[in-house]
């Protein structure tokens, strides 16, 4: 196909429609006992997954995504060329923020050092509990408002900070400053931690999902400094005294983790036993309404408006914590660490307390970026091998639908069931397709394609009960939710010859630039 039909073909679809850590203040223990800590390595791997190349009638399209991609020059996203939808990519770090300010090394000095401490869990071993810490430490720098309207303009599409609502500006204001932050090596970081009487927003007392320890206060010195990044991840070992011994009880045990020098630096953990049932969700557009597949809303509704919860989805979560008994709800997302603030301090606001993943600072480009959930994944997977897990996410991440029926293979037995919210099928705004190549052959009771939040109603995880048996499935195997309502795969294709996952991401790609340069956005 020639450059100038690929033009025609693809302006002529265009109108086409398819169907913070809360800061918290919290009490400080009255009684702290230092313990030498012992560090439990994680058990968790990462190994590349295998690319398969096929030839197909969009392969001679997917040639021409270079030359298109060239035409519009320098303002397509990365994201956009490589067909991952996924905005925060290359945050400044470093050196290159604090060239970017014009701050001398004096200046840096001076300023106080902040903690992000990331909620954890921690798991039991023969040797007592082990308890994961991980987080950043960084600096924050004084910046005008001026410039951070200069710097929050590069991060918006299609508007500028001076053109929005007063709270929106504000917002983004506050949200670029976090990007704009100067990550620690080499420090030390000391937590206090004591028995947490509430986290989470349930509904239950407590905000569900775990219980309240009877003791448990101690002090602990995270044995190796930060990284070059400024980040810390690590189990250690703690005192188990006043706290249920973990191969007897199947509550879930939940701590206050207060960072020392940090009133910013506070957080909860989860001590989960080593059987039972957790749920991991995914946050964006299944959670919460981010709209990542049309980058302009999704940018405006990430950075400047007001986190809103998707439809009735709390509704579910407090159901499934109020009926399903000592249920571990795990929050895994993959946006960048430095603006994942406001993520939890949503989800502890609108859902059950949990534990909480993001993408460390050492994922920071696109490829990374794909390889960050699995990496995610494996290391809670294998830190529970006994436990069984829900998995809940939406169609619009390439590495959702690769990811998550590899679990399957890669840890029989422990995946309980697969939710995923179909995108495409009831937001005409997604013209990304997706892959469900990945669950041919995945046994059909342990996953659901779902519409809405109601379709999730009543089903009973506990027992493995994953199908509504009325919500059409209409899985091709293949790429489907195509921008020209084309759904490819093996041995039901409504036209022309089955496709790579790469020549089809190529082609909405392609699609998705073309809109990016007539300036209409996806």
């Amino acid at each position: 196909m020639r450059l100038t039909t690929l033009h025609t073909v693809l302006l002529a679809a265009l109108p086409l429609a398819t169907a913070s850590v809360v800061h918290r203040s919290l009490p400080k223990p009255a009684e702290i006992v230092e313990r030498q800590p012992l560090v439990t390595p994680s058990p968790s791997k990462w190994w590349p997954t295998k690319t398969e190349k096929k030839r197909g009638i969009i392969s001679d399209v997917a040639g021409d995504v270079k030359s298109v991609l060239g035409s519009l020059g320098s303002n397509i996203p990365s994201y956009v060329a490589s067909g991952v939808p996924n905005f925060f990519q290359d945050f400044p770090t470093g050196a290159n923020v604090q060239s970017s300010l014009g701050l001398d090394d004096a200046q840096v000095s001076a300023l106080p050092t902040q903690v992000l401490n990331i909620p954890g869990y921690g798991n039991w071993t023969d040797q007592g509990w082990n308890l994961r810490f991980h987080g950043n430490v960084y600096k924050q720098p004084n910046i005008s408002e001026s410039k951070l309207d200069d710097l929050a303009n590069g991060f918006l599409v299609g508007t500028s900070i001076q053109a929005l609502p007063p709270s929106q500006a504000s917002q983004a204001r506050n949200l670029t400053a976090e990007i704009y932050i100067l990550q620690q090596s080499n420090q030390n970081v000391t937590f206090s931690i004591a028995p947490a009487p509430t986290a989470g927003a349930s509904g239950e007392q407590g905000g569900g999902g775990a219980v309240t320890p009877s003791g448990g206060s101690q002090q602990i010195k995270f044995p190796t400094p930060t990284t070059e990044e400024g980040d810390f991840d690590g189990f250690v070992q703690i005192n188990d005294n006043g706290l249920a011994v973990g191969n007897s009880t199947s509550e879930i045990q939940r701590m206050n983790v207060y960072t020392e020098g940090d009133i910013n630096g506070n957080a909860t953990a989860y001590l989960v036993p080593p059987t039972g049932l957790t749920v991991i969700s995914d946050i964006d557009d299944i959670l919460r309404v981010t709209k990542i597949y049309q980058p302009k809303e999704g940018l405006l509704n990430s950075f400047a408006r007001p986190f809103t919860q998707w439809m009735d989805m709390p509704d579910i979560y407090a159901n499934w914590s109020r009926s399903v008994p000592n249920l571990h709800f795990h929050y895994l997302t993959t946006t960048p660490e430095q603006i994942t603030r406001n993520y939890m301090d949503f989800i502890y606001k609108t859902y059950p307390g949990g534990s909480f993943d993001d993408r460390p600072l050492n994922f920071s480009d696109v490829s990374a970026t794909l390889s960050t959930r699995k990496f995610l994944l494996d290391k809670i997977f294998q830190t529970y091998p006994h436990r069984k897990f829900v998995l809940v996410a939406d169609t619009s991440n390439s590495d959702v639908m690769r990811d998550y029926p590899a679990m399957v293979t890669d840890y029989p037995g422990q995946v309980q069931c697969i939710f995923l919210r179909n995108t495409s099928s009831t937001d005409p705004g997604d013209k990304f397709p997706y892959d469900t190549s990945g669950f041919k052959g995945v046994d059909s009771n342990l996953y659901m394609f779902f519409n809405i939040p109601d379709d999730l109603m009543n089903l009973d995880i506990a027992n493995g009960h994953c199908v509504n048996a009325t919500i059409k499935q209409n899985l091709t195997y293949g790429e489907q939710g195509l921008p020209f309502g084309v759904n490819l795969g093996n041995g039901k294709k409504s036209a022309g010859s089955q496709l790579a996952g790469s020549s089809m991401w190529a082609f909405a790609a392609t699609l998705g630039a073309m809109m990016w340069g007539l300036g209409l956005g996806l």
